[in-house]
């Protein structure tokens, strides 16, 4: 019973990451779409074409951050052993994730700012909470790496 689960979580995780890798393929070739037509289209309306742009940089840095979760769980949950085996796989799986939302949280903040300002700067609110959210968990890291620094050490030395 317990091979038949694994075999069954094994093939879970490969469709969930297959999935995920052609959910983002296909974001790629939308927001390169709308880049091309946004070039072609937009070009007499100048605010238009930049919020297409960064919205077409965004969807993409989003697609790369899809692509490496699937990267994740095809690595960790299928090809390897499901078990972290030590601390500084833990803390290079989870500086990898956080990196990757940080960066995200901060381009959506981006392209954000960018429309509200072009609005209405009451509406920079938003946004500002999004970059200093992406701030907070760059600052976060840091403070996991220093603390899981100590604890690979110590095990270390043990």
């Amino acid at each position: 019973m317990k091979l038949l689960f694994e075999k069954f979580a094994t093939f879970t995780y490969s469709f969930a990451a297959l999935s995920l890798f052609l959910t983002a393929l296909i974001i790629i070739g939308w927001s390169l779409y709308s880049a091309v037509n946004g070039l072609f289209y937009t070009s007499q309306i100048n605010d238009l074409f930049i919020y297409t742009m960064l919205q077409s940089v965004s969807s993409i840095i989003i697609s790369i951050a899809i692509i490496d979760v699937a990267k994740y769980l095809l690595e960790e949950e299928v090809y390897r052993n499901k078990e972290l085996r030590q601390p500084k796989e833990a803390r290079e799986t989870i500086t990898k994730i956080m990196v990757i939302i940080a960066i995200a949280v901060s381009m959506e903040g981006l392209v954000y700012i960018f429309k509200a300002g072009t609005k209405d700067i009451s509406l920079l609110l938003y946004p500002s909470f999004l970059i200093l959210s992406s701030v907070f968990v760059i600052i976060g890291l840091g403070v996991y790496q220093k603390l899981s620094a100590v604890i690979e050490k110590h095990t270390e030395d043990n």
